[in-house]
C-alpha cells in the first residue's frame, strides 16, 4: 500500500494513503491486521481521509513502514463482524450522521427556495408533534410535549426559521446522547471480550484452521501453551495447567485432564489439550457477563431519576406561565418566548449524559461500573469495609514457618499438610504444596475421600486416623481437636504477624504452619487517600487470628478490625453497620465475600476475584492496582458535583433568557437559539472528563 508520512514522532506516526485508497470495510481489516503486531499499541484508520495513525514501540519504526507498504487490502484476512473494532465503527457513524445534519441544514437554509424549505420544515415538525401526542396519550406530560408544542407554535405562527433551529438542536442533542451511550457500552464490553479470530480444530486426525464464528458444538479445538481458551467446553484429551484467574480469581494454574470443564477467557500456561466445544462464543460464561454489563447500564442513579422527575414537573409550569403571559399581554411573541425557554430539556439531557460519560471514563481506568446508581452510592458512602486476603494483601502467600507439636516432626507436618491441600489449589493451599515440593517432601496418596468445607478447612482419614487442617475455628471448635494453653502460647510466639493453618490428627493438635501474606504496597496510601475523600471509618474483616489481624490493621492505619470472622458473619456485620445509618462500600474478592458484597450499598470486586464475586459486585476493578478505588471515589464525587453545577447553570441561564424575552429585549427565535445552544454546551461539557476538570 502506497503512503506518505504525514507526521512522525517517536512512538507515533501518521501515514496518508490518499482519499478513497480503501473502503470503510477495508479500514476495519487494516486496523485488525496492524493491531495484531506485537509492537503496535493502537491503530486508528480513517477511510474518509485515507489516513492511518499508529502508536507503536519506537524501536520498530522501520518494521511499521515495511508492514504498511506490504499491505494488499484484497489479500487481508477476512474477519468476522464480532471481532471488528466497534469503537471505530461508532465514531465513523457518528461523524457521518453529524456531517449529514450539517450539510442538510446549510443546503436547506441557503440554497432552497423559501416555499420548499418551509414545506420541509413542516414535514420534519410532524415527528416532534407525534412524540408529544404519544406522550400525552400515555399519561405523561413531559419534555416531549414541550418540544412538540414549541415546534408546533413556531410553525403555526409562521416562524419557520425558529422551528428549524429548535429541531436541528434537538436532533443534535439526540445524536450526542446516542453516541455517548454506544461508546460507553462498547468500552465496558471490550474490557472483558475474548478477542480471537481463528482456532485450530482436530478433524479426521488432521489440524484445520477455521474462523471461530464457524465453530459448532462437539468440534474439538486444539489449545497449546500460552494460548487463551476461546470457548466453554470439556477437555477431550491431553493435560495442561490452566490459569482461571479471569473467571475464578485463583492466581495459581489448575491442572486439567480429560473430562474437566474449561472456560472461555482462561489461559493454558503449560501443556496441550483438545477441548470438545459445549457452548458457542455467544453462549459462553464470559459473553453472558458482557450481556449483563450492557443491560445493567440502564440502572439509573437516583439523582438521574430526580432530574427526570424535576424536568417533567417543570413542563406544566412552563405551559401555565406561557398562557399567563399571553392572557395579560395578548402578545404571542412573549408567550412563545416563555414556551421556548425549556428548563426541563437541559436538565433531563445533561444528567444522563454526565452519568454515562463518567461510566465510560471509569472504563478507561479499567474500572467496570454496572449502573449509574452505584456511582452515586460510591460518592455518598461514609464507611468502607475491606476483606483482608487478596484485597489489602497481595494474595500470593508463602510458607514462613512450619512448627510441629510434641511427638511430631516438622517435615511430617509439612508433608501431611501438602498431601491434603494439593487437592484444593486455592492460594494458601498452593503455598503449602509449593513449599513441600521445594523441600522435596514427596508423599503417597494414603487418605480417604477428602471433605472440603469452603473457607474453613479440609477433613479426611489419613493413615487410619482422622486428620483435619484449616482455621482455628474449624479445627478446634467445629472438629473439637484438643489444644493446650502451652501450644497456643507457642503459636502466639511463632506467628506474630502471620496467618496460621492448624493440623489436627486423631483429635489432637499436631502442628501449625505460619503463612505470610504481606499487604499491598499501596494499601496504606489508599486508606489515607480515602479518608481525605470523606471516608470516616475504615474496617477490615478477616478469618485470621487476633494477632495477625491486629498487626495488619495497625500497619495500615485501619480504624476497626474483626478477626476470625466466619464467611456467613460478614454479611451480618454489613447489615449492623447499615442499621446504624452508615453508607457502606464493601471490597472483597472471594466466594465467601459474595453475601457481604451483595448486602453493601455499593460493592467492589478485585481483578483476581472469583467469578461469583465479580458477578454480584456493583463495581469491578479490571486491574490489580488497589488505588483505583480512590479513582472511582473521586470520579463519583466529581460526577455529583458536576450534576449540581449543571442544574445551577441551567436555572440561572434560562431564567435570564425568560426575563429578556418578557422585556422584548430578545426575539423568540433568538431565545430558542440561545436556549438550545446552552443545552448543547452543557451536554458537551458533561461529556468531558470529570477527573481532568
Amino acid at each position: 500500500m502506497d503512503y506518505k508520512i504525514g507526521s512522525d514522532m517517536p512512538g507515533r506516526i501518521r501515514l496518508r494513503c490518499g482519499k478513497y485508497a480503501f473502503s470503510k470495510e477495508d479500514s476495519f481489516l487494516i486496523t485488525h491486521h496492524l493491531s495484531k503486531l506485537h509492537y503496535v499499541d493502537s491503530v486508528k484508520v480513517s477511510y474518509l481521509s485515507g489516513s492511518i495513525l499508529i502508536y507503536y514501540n519506537e524501536k520498530f519504526r522501520q518494521d511499521i513502514l515495511s508492514e504498511v507498504l506490504g499491505i494488499d487490502v484484497d489479500k487481508l484476512e477476512n474477519v468476522h463482524d464480532s471481532t471488528l473494532d466497534d469503537s471505530m465503527n461508532i465514531d465513523l457513524n457518528f461523524k457521518e450522521r453529524l456531517y449529514k445534519m450539517l450539510i442538510r441544514r446549510i443546503v436547506h437554509h441557503f440554497f432552497l427556495p423559501v416555499p420548499i424549505r418551509n414545506l420541509i420544515y413542516i414535514h420534519r415538525s410532524l415527528r416532534f408533534m407525534k412524540r408529544g401526542i404519544n406522550s400525552l396519550l400515555h399519561g405523561s406530560f413531559g419534555v416531549e410535549v414541550l418540544d412538540g408544542s414549541a415546534v408546533s407554535v413556531s410553525i403555526f405562527q409562521g416562524h419557520f426559521n425558529t422551528a428549524s433551529s429548535i429541531m436541528f438542536l434537538l436532533g443534535l442533542s439526540e445524536l450526542l446522547e446516542d453516541y455517548t451511550h454506544k461508546k460507553t457500552r462498547n468500552a465496558l464490553s471490550e474490557s472483558l471480550a475474548v478477542n480471537i479470530d481463528r482456532v485450530w480444530i482436530e478433524k479426521n486426525g488432521e489440524e484445520i484452521s477455521l474462523p471461530i464464528s464457524s465453530l459448532s458444538v462437539k468440534d474439538r479445538v486444539i489449545i497449546r501453551t500460552g494460548s487463551m481458551i476461546p470457548i466453554d467446553g470439556v477437555v477431550f484429551s491431553g493435560e495442561a495447567e490452566v490459569n482461571q484467574s479471569s473467571m475464578t480469581g485463583e492466581p495459581i494454574a489448575i491442572f486439567k485432564k480429560p473430562g474437566d470443564s474449561v472456560f472461555a477467557g482462561t489461559v493454558v500456561e503449560d501443556g496441550k489439550i483438545i477441548i470438545e466445544v459445549h457452548s458457542l462464543v455467544n453462549e459462553s460464561r464470559i459473553s453472558k457477563i458482557i450481556e449483563l454489563i450492557e443491560s445493567s447500564e440502564n440502572l439509573k442513579a437516583s439523582i438521574h431519576s430526580k432530574a427526570e422527575h424535576i424536568a417533567d414537573t417543570i413542563v406544566p409550569f412552563s405551559f401555565l406561565l406561557s398562557l399567563g403571559v399571553f392572557v395579560f399581554t395578548r402578545d404571542w411573541h412573549k408567550a412563545l418566548s416563555v414556551l421556548l425557554v425549556d428548563y426541563s430539556c437541559a436538565i433531563k439531557l445533561a444528567t444522563p449524559i454526565s452519568v454515562v460519560s463518567s461510566m465510560r471514563e471509569a472504563s478507561t481506568h479499567k474500572i467496570m461500573v454496572k449502573g449509574g446508581k452505584y456511582l452515586e452510592a460510591m460518592a455518598e458512602a461514609d464507611t468502607i469495609v475491606f476483606d483482608k486476603t487478596g484485597t489489602l494483601t497481595v494474595a500470593k502467600p508463602h510458607v514462613n514457618k512450619v512448627v510441629p507439636f510434641e511427638n511430631y516432626e516438622r517435615d511430617y507436618i509439612l508433608r501431611t499438610a501438602a498431601c491434603l491441600e494439593e487437592h484444593f489449589p486455592h492460594s494458601v493451599a498452593s503455598a503449602i504444596v509449593s513449599k513441600a515440593q521445594e523441600e522435596n517432601l514427596h508423599h503417597e496418596e494414603e487418605h480417604a475421600e477428602i471433605e472440603y468445607i469452603v473457607a474453613h478447612g479440609i477433613a479426611t482419614t489419613y493413615q487410619g486416623k482422622r486428620c483435619v487442617i484449616g482455621s482455628y475455628h474449624f479445627v478446634f471448635e467445629d472438629e473439637n481437636v484438643e489444644i493446650t494453653k502451652g501450644q497456643l502460647d507457642l503459636v502466639e510466639k511463632e506467628c506474630l504477624a502471620n496467618s496460621v493453618i492448624y493440623l489436627g490428627i486423631d483429635g489432637k493438635a499436631a502442628g501449625f504452619i505460619c503463612i505470610s501474606d504481606p499487604p499491598r504496597k499501596e494499601s496504606k496510601e489508599v486508606i489515607s487517600s480515602l479518608r481525605e475523600l470523606g471516608i470516616k471509618k475504615v474496617i477490615m474483616l478477616t478469618g485470621d487470628g487476633e494477632s495477625t489481624a491486629k498487626h495488619v490493621a495497625n500497619s495500615l492505619g485501619i480504624d476497626e478490625y474483626r478477626s476470625q470472622v466466619l464467611p456467613e458473619d460478614k454479611a451480618k456485620i454489613i447489615l449492623e453497620l447499615k442499621d446504624k445509618g452508615h453508607k457502606i462500600i464493601m471490597v472483597g474478592d472471594g466466594v465467601n465475600d459474595s453475601p457481604a458484597l451483595s448486602t453493601a450499598d455499593v460493592s467492589i470486586s478485585m481483578k483476581d476475584s472469583s467469578d461469583i464475586a465479580r458477578e454480584v459486585s456493583d463495581i469491578a476493578l479490571l486491574s490489580s492496582y488497589l488505588y483505583e478505588i480512590v479513582t472511582i471515589r473521586k470520579l463519583s464525587q466529581l460526577l455529583i458535583k458536576r450534576i449540581k453545577n449543571n442544574f445551577k447553570f441551567i436555572v440561572y441561564f434560562n431564567t435570564i433568557l425568560l426575563l429578556l424575552g418578557l422585556q422584548d429585549l430578545i426575539t423568540p427565535n433568538t431565545s430558542a437559539v440561545l436556549h438550545n445552544i446552552s443545552t448543547m454546551f452543557i451536554s458537551a461539557k458533561s461529556m468531558t472528563s470529570c477527573l481532568k476538570q
